[in-house]
C-alpha cells in the first residue's frame, strides 16, 4: 500500500509499506529497523510520504533508543515536507521534536559539578534541552498559526509536557485542565495532572488520577502502577504499594522505576527489629539486587544512585561511592536527592580527609534542604574538626531554635555537649550561662528518650515510638558520664543518677567499668552512706583487678585510697591504716595516704608521729599547696598558732601569693593573735587595731580573687559583727553614746552574710555565728535555734564551745523572762559541757553562778509566781553552788580562768541570801496552804452547787415522766371509745340493710297483682330515700366528749367511720337534742314520687 494516497494513517501494524515512482512498492518492517536511517530516509523522500508515516518511524527509532536517528528522521521530515509545500502538515512533527528534547533533557544532568573527582560528564545540561524544546515549540506555533492549525490537541499536551518539563507546575495544570475539560478520558492529561498532584502532596487526589489511567489503559506507559504505589506508600498503606510495584514488574519486567522502589523497601524491611537476623540479612541482599539492576537499567537515574552509594559507603568503596554521590547531585531534580547526594559525598570526602571539599558539600547540602538534620550535624562537626567550636555551636543552635526545623535528639546531645565543654577566651559567668544550657538540653534528651532500652518514650501520656538512632543515644554510656560531670556543683541526686544509668549501659554491654563504680561509691560516701560506699569501693577494686595491667594500676589505687578513707569515717582504724599502708608500699610517694596517716595519729594525740609524717610529704612535695594547706590546719589544730602564722606568710611569699586556703588562714592567724591580745597599753591597743585591720585585708584579697569564698565572707562577716575596726565593743577604745544602735546595725549586716554563706558551707560555725550575731541583738529565742542547730546537726551535742553558747542564751533569756524553767536548762547545757572537759573552771564558776542565780531569781519573784518544790530544788542547787564557789575561790593554782575574789564575793553573797531561805520557804508554804484553803473551798461551793442541780433536774424529770404517763392514759380511753363508736356505726348500717331488703320484698309481691298492661305504662320510678340517720360524730361530738377530742389533737375524725352518701342522713340541731338519749327507731319517709293512687305503704 502507498503511504502518500491513503487520506488517513492505517491502523498500526509492525511493517508499513511505501510505494515508490510506478508499482513498486517497499515494505519496511519496523521489528528490524537499521539503527543507521539513512538509506530509510531516501527511500521516504523518495516516496514523497505522509507526515504519519515519519512520525511513525522517529516513533520506532525512539521506542528502540536511537533518539539521534528518531532527530535525524524528525529534521528530515520538515526539509521535506518544506520542500514539497506541505507546510500545512508539519505540527506533529514540531511536536515530535519538543517531545524529543524534554526526553533527553529528562536523562541530562542537572548541573555539572566545578571539582567533580569521579563522574565527569560533557553533556548539556537539562535546562539547555529544555530550552531547545520551547525554542522548537514556538517554531511549531507559529507554523501551525499561519496554516489555521493552531490550539490542536498535540499541541496544548505538548505544552503541558514542555512546562512540566521546565518545573511550572500550575501552568502545566492549567494547560492538562484545558484538554481535560474538552476530554476528560486523555490518558497523557490525567497523568500530567497525577504527577503534579503528588508533587504537591495532594496523594488522595493523585492515587484516583493513577488509578483512572490504570483503567482506561491498563497498558499505558509509564505504568500508572509506580505512582499508585508511591501515593499508597505516602499515605502508609505499605503493604498495598509493594503489591501495585509488584505487579508493576509482571506487566513490564524491563522497567527499573518498579525494581528500584522495591529495592529501597526491602532495605527498609532489613531495619525492622522484630524480624530475625536471617530475614533481615535476606531483605538487605534482596534489596540490594533489585537496587543494583535498577541502576544498571537506566545509571543516570538520581536515585538508584543515592541508594547504591549508600550501600558502597557502608562496604567502604568510597571511590565507587564518591562517583555515585556525584551522579546524584548532578541527575538529581528532587531537593531531597540532591541534599543526600551531598551528604554522602561530604562524608566520602570527610573519610578521605578532604576537610575543605567535605565541609563545601554539607554547606550545599544545607542549602538545598535547610532542615536537614545530618547536613547540620556534619556541618557542625566538620566546624569541630577545624577548632571553631563556637561556629559550631552557632550552627546546631540557630537549627534548633527554627521553629519549623525538627527537634533531633542526636542534634540537641551534641550542641549540649558543645556547650559543656569549656572553650578559651569565653568569661566566668558565660561558662556558667553555658553550662546550664547544656544541662537543659541534656534534660530535654532524657525525657524524650524515658527510659532507655525501652523503645518507647512518654509525651504527654502518650508512648511515641523511638527511632533507631534516638535508642542509641539512650544507650550510650559517655553522654550519661558527661550529663553527671554537669550536675557536679549543681545536684548529686541528678549526678547519681546519671553516673547509674552510665553504668547500666556499660553492664548492658557487657563491659566493666570500675571507675563509674568508684564515683558512685564516692558520691554515697559523700551523702554519708558508709555502708553503700564501702561495697561500691570494693566492687570497683574487684573490677578493677580484672583490667590489663596498664589501666588497672591506677584505678586500683584511687579506689583503694578512698576504700581506706571510707574506713576511716567508719571507725575502723585498723583497716584503713592497713589500706594506707598498702598504697605506701607500692606507692611511696602518695602524699595523700601519708597525710591521712598523720590526720589518723593526731586524732590520736600522736602529734610527734604526725608532724614527722607531714614533713617526709614536704620534702618529696615541698610546692605542693594541698599539702602546705594540710600543715597549716595541723599546726592551728595542735594550738601552735605562731608556727602557723609564720609558715602560712612563707606558703604566700615563696610559693603563690594568691592562694585563697592560705589568705584566708592568714586572715584568721591575724585576727584570732589580735583578739586573744590582752595587752591594754596604748602600744597593745594599736597592736590589736593593726592585726584586726590586716586580718580583714587579707579576707579581702581572698574573696577579690574568689568571689565565691564563703570562708573569706564569713571572716569578713565575724570582723563587722564584732567592730574589730571600730572599737570592738569599749575594748580598743571609749564607748560611743551609740553603741547599742552600732552593735545592732553590725549583727544584722552580719547575719546578711552569714545567711547567704550559709548556703555555701555546711558547717556548723555558720550556725554558730548568726547565734553570736542574734544574740547580739537580744534575740534570745532565734540564737538559741541557731546554736541548737550547730549543736545537733554538725556536732552531735559535742561540741563544748556551743554547749557554752546555749547555756549563755538560755541564762540570759531566763533573766530577761524571770523563768525559773529556762534557768535550769542553761544549768543542763553548763553540765554537758563540763561532763566534756571536766578539767575546766571556767565552766565549773558558770555552774556555780547559774545555780546561785537561780535561788535568787525565785526569791525576788511573788509566792503566785512560784512553786514550794522550785523553792526547795533553788536552794538545794545554791547550796551546792556555795560550796563550789568555795572551792574556786580556795583554789591555788598559778592561773585560773576567773578571779578568785569574785567567786570568794559570789559564796558570801550566798550565804546572806541562803540565810533568808527559811522565811522565803515559811512565805512559799503559807501562801500555798492560803491558796489550796481558797481552792478546797471554791471546790466544795462548786460540788453543793452542782448537787443542788442535779436535784432540780431529777425532780423535773419525774414530773415529766408523770406527764407523759397521764397522756398515755387518756389516749388509750380515747381509742377505746373510738373503737366502740366504730362498732356501733356498724350494727346501725346492718340494720338499714335488713330494712331495704325487706322493703324490697314488698315492692316484688305487690307488682305481681298488677296487669300487664298497667304494670307496662305505670312502673314507677325508683325511689330516692333520704335517711336521717344521725352522725356518729355528733352523737359524742359534743358534751363529755368534747375534752377527749382535743386530747387526740384530729385523731377522732381520722377514726371515725364515714358514711356513703346514699345513706347520709340529714337532721336538724334541735332533732339532735331531743333525740340524743332517746333510744333509736327505724324512721321512713314517703317517696317523692307516687307512681299509682292505689300503692300503699306497709
Amino acid at each position: 500500500m502507498n503511504g502518500t494516497a491513503t487520506p488517513s494513517p492505517p491502523p498500526p501494524g509492525r511493517s508499513i509499506d511505501i510505494e515508490l515512482g510506478g508499482q513498486e512498492v517497499i515494505t519496511i518492517e519496523l521489528d528490524n529497523l537499521d539503527p543507521n536511517p539513512d538509506d530509510l530516509l531516501e527511500v521516504l523522500r523518495e516516496g514523497q510520504c505522509k507526515v504519519w508515516i515519519w512520525t511513525r518511524l522517529a516513533a520506532e527509532y525512539w521506542r528502540r533508543g536511537h533518539l539521534d536517528a528518531a532527530e535525524k528522521i524528525a529534521q528530515t521530515a520538515l526539509e521535506t515536507l518544506l520542500a514539497n509545500g506541505a507546510a500545512a502538515s508539519l505540527p506533529p512533527v514540531y511536536s515530535f521534536l519538543v517531545n524529543l528534547q524534554i526526553a533527553r533533557a529528562s536523562k541530562a544532568p542537572k548541573l555539572k559539578l566545578p571539582n567533580a573527582r569521579q563522574d565527569l560528564i560533557s553533556e548539556k545540561l537539562r535546562e539547555e534541552y529544555n530550552k531547545e524544546a520551547a525554542r522548537i515549540f514556538n517554531d511549531g506555533e507559529r507554523v501551525a498559526t499561519e496554516n489555521g492549525q493552531s490550539g490542536t490537541m498535540l499541541a496544548v499536551l505538548t505544552r503541558g509536557t514542555l512546562q512540566m518539563s521546565s518545573g511550572l507546575w500550575d501552568d502545566a495544570s492549567r494547560t492538562f485542565d484545558a484538554v481535560l475539560a474538552e476530554k476528560p478520558t486523555n490518558v497523557v492529561a490525567l497523568l500530567g495532572k497525577a504527577k503534579i498532584a503528588y508533587a504537591r502532596r495532594q496523594f488522595p487526589q493523585a492515587l484516583k488520577l493513577f488509578q483512572k489511567v490504570l483503567q482506561l489503559n491498563p497498558n499505558c506507559r509509564p505504568d500508572p502502577r509506580i505512582g499508585i504505589g508511591l501515593c499508597l506508600w505516602a499515605m502508609d498503606h505499605k503493604a498495598k504499594a509493594k503489591a501495585a510495584w509488584q505487579r508493576s514488574i509482571e506487566v513490564n519486567p524491563g522497567d527499573w522505576s518498579a525494581q528500584l522502589l522495591l529495592g529501597l523497601e526491602a532495605l527498609n524491611s532489613s531495619k525492622n527489629e522484630s524480624q530475625s537476623e536471617e530475614e533481615r540479612r535476606e531483605e538487605f541482599l534482596r534489596g540490594t539486587r533489585l537496587i543494583e539492576r535498577a541502576f544498571n537499567a537506566n545509571q543516570k537515574n538520581s536515585a538508584a544512585a543515592n541508594a547504591l552509594c549508600e550501600l558502597f559507603l557502608q562496604k567502604g568503596q568510597t571511590k565507587r561511592a564518591l562517583k555515585l554521590a556525584e551522579r546524584t547531585i548532578q541527575f538529581a531534580d528532587v531537593k531531597g536527592i540532591l541534599c543526600d547526594g551531598y551528604i554522602r559525598a561530604a562524608r566520602v570526602c570527610h573519610k578521605e580527609g578532604s576537610r575543605r571539599d567535605a565541609m563545601s558539600h554539607f554547606q550545599k547540602a544545607k542549602e538545598a534542604r535547610k532542615d536537614n538534620v545530618l547536613a547540620t550535624i556534619g556541618l557542625a562537626q566538620l566546624q569541630m574538626k577545624n577548632d571553631e567550636t563556637a561556629a559550631a555551636i552557632h550552627t546546631l543552635d540557630t537549627f534548633l531554635q527554627t521553629p519549623s526545623n525538627p527537634k533531633s535528639l542526636e542534634l540537641m546531645a551534641m550542641l549540649a555537649s558543645l556547650r559543656a565543654y569549656p572553650r578559651p577566651g569565653v568569661s566566668s559567668a558565660d561558662k556558667v550561662e553555658e553550662k546550664k544550657r547544656a544541662r537543659e538540653l541534656f534534660d530535654r534528651v532524657c525525657k524524650a528518650i524515658g527510659v532507655p532500652g525501652d523503645g518507647f518514650s512518654q509525651t504527654n501520656g502518650h508512648s511515641q515510638i523511638l527511632s533507631s538512632s534516638a535508642r542509641k543515644l539512650g544507650e550510650d554510656a559517655e553522654m550519661f558520664i558527661e550529663i553527671a560531670k554537669l550536675y557536679q556543683e549543681e545536684s548529686l541526686e541528678k549526678m547519681e543518677r546519671a553516673y547509674k544509668q552510665a553504668l547500666k549501659n556499660y553492664e548492658a554491654s557487657g563491659k566493666a567499668e570500675p571507675r563509674l563504680v568508684n564515683n558512685l561509691g564516692a558520691l554515697r560516701h559523700m551523702e554519708g552512706h558508709l555502708d553503700e560506699a564501702q561495697a561500691l569501693y570494693e566492687t570497683a577494686l574487684t573490677n578493677a583487678a580484672g583490667l590489663d595491667s596498664s589501666s588497672a594500676e591506677a584505678m586500683s589505687t584511687s579506689i583503694l585510697y578512698n576504700l581506706a578513707r571510707v574506713y576511716e569515717d567508719q571507725g575502723q582504724e585498723a583497716k584503713a591504716r592497713e589500706a594506707y599502708d598498702k598504697l605506701l608500699a607500692r606507692h611511696p610517694e602518695y602524699v595523700d595516704a601519708k597525710l591521712r596517716q598523720a590526720n589518723m595519729l593526731a586524732e590520736l594525740n600522736r602529734h610527734n608521729d604526725a608532724h614527722d609524717l607531714i614533713k617526709q610529704a614536704l620534702s618529696s612535695q615541698s610546692s605542693n599547696l594541698n599539702i602546705r594547706a594540710f600543715y597549716t590546719h595541723f599546726l592551728i589544730q595542735s594550738n601552735l598558732p605562731k608556727p602557723a602564722k609564720d609558715f602560712v606568710f612563707l606558703t604566700l611569699r615563696d610559693h603563690d601569693k594568691h592562694d585563697v586556703y592560705s589568705l584566708c588562714a592568714a586572715g584568721w592567724l591575724q585576727y584570732h593573735q589580735a583578739r586573744e591580745n590582752r595587752d591594754g597599753s596604748p602600744k597593745g591597743i594599736e597592736e590589736r587595731k593593726r592585726g584586726f585591720q590586716r586580718s580583714a585585708e587579707f579576707y579581702e584579697k581572698a574573696l577579690h580573687l574568689d568571689p565565691l569564698c564563703a570562708v573569706a565572707a564569713q571572716g569578713l562577716a565575724i570582723v563587722v559583727a564584732e567592730d574589730a575596726l571600730g572599737n570592738l565593743g569599749g575594748a580598743l577604745g571609749p564607748m560611743a553614746p551609740d553603741e547599742a544602735q552600732k552593735r545592732m546595725k553590725n549583727s544584722r549586716e552580719a547575719l546578711d552574710i552569714f545567711a547567704k554563706v550559709r548556703e555555701s558551707i555546711n558547717d556548723g560555725s555558720v550556725y554558730a555565728n548568726m547565734g553570736h550575731c542574734y544574740y547580739a541583738r537580744d534575740e534570745f529565742d532565734r540564737a538559741i535555734e541557731s546554736y541548737e542547730t550547730a549543736s545537733k546537726r554538725f556536732y552531735s551535742n559535742q561540741n563544748v564551745p556551743v554547749l557554752l553558747c546555749l547555756c549563755r542564751a538560755w541564762y540570759a533569756k531566763a533573766n530577761k523572762d524571770q523563768s525559773f524553767s529556762a534557768m535550769n536548762t542553761a544549768l543542763q547545757y553548763a553540765q554537758k559541757a563540763l561532763h566534756l572537759n571536766p578539767w575546766d573552771k571556767a565552766t565549773l564558776y558558770n555552774i556555780a553562778m547559774i545555780q546561785q542565780k537561780a535561788a535568787e531569781l525565785l526569791m525576788s519573784v511573788p509566792p503566785a509566781k512560784r512553786s514550794l518544790k522550785d523553792l526547795q530544788k533553788a536552794i538545794e542547787q545554791a547550796t551546792h553552788g556555795q560550796k563550789l564557789f568555795a572551792s574556786l575561790a580556795a583554789d591555788k593554782s598559778p592561773q585560773v580562768p576567773y578571779s578568785r575574789d569574785i567567786a570568794d564575793q559570789r559564796r558570801k553573797y550566798g550565804e546572806s541570801m541562803l540565810r533568808r531561805c527559811e522565811e522565803h520557804l515559811s512565805t512559799q508554804r503559807q501562801w500555798e496552804a492560803e491558796a489550796q484553803a481558797k481552792i478546797e473551798a471554791a471546790r466544795l461551793r462548786r460540788q453543793q452547787e452542782k448537787e443542788r442541780q442535779d436535784a432540780e433536774e431529777r425532780a423535773r424529770l419525774e414530773e415529766l415522766r408523770k406527764q407523759a404517763e397521764k397522756l398515755a392514759e387518756e389516749r388509750r380511753l380515747a381509742r377505746e371509745q373510738a373503737l366502740e363508736w366504730t362498732r356501733e356505726v356498724k350494727r346501725l348500717e346492718s340494720d338499714e340493710e335488713r330494712e331495704k331488703q325487706a322493703k324490697k320484698s314488698k315492692r316484688g309481691k305487690r307488682s305481681e297483682n298488677v296487669s300487664g298492661d298497667e304494670g307496662a305504662v305505670g312502673e314507677p320510678k325508683q325511689k330516692k330515700r333520704r335517711g336521717k340517720l344521725k352522725k356518729s360524730a355528733e352523737e359524742g361530738g359534743e358534751g363529755a366528749e368534747g375534752e377527749d377530742a382535743a386530747l387526740f389533737s384530729g385523731d377522732d375524725e381520722e377514726q371515725k367511720p364515714r358514711k356513703r352518701p346514699k345513706k347520709r342522713a340529714v337532721r336538724d340541731d334541735d332533732d339532735d337534742e331531743e333525740t340524743a338519749a332517746a333510744p333509736r327507731k327505724k324512721q321512713y319517709k314517703s317517696k317523692e314520687v307516687i307512681s299509682d293512687s292505689d300503692e300503699e305503704m306497709s
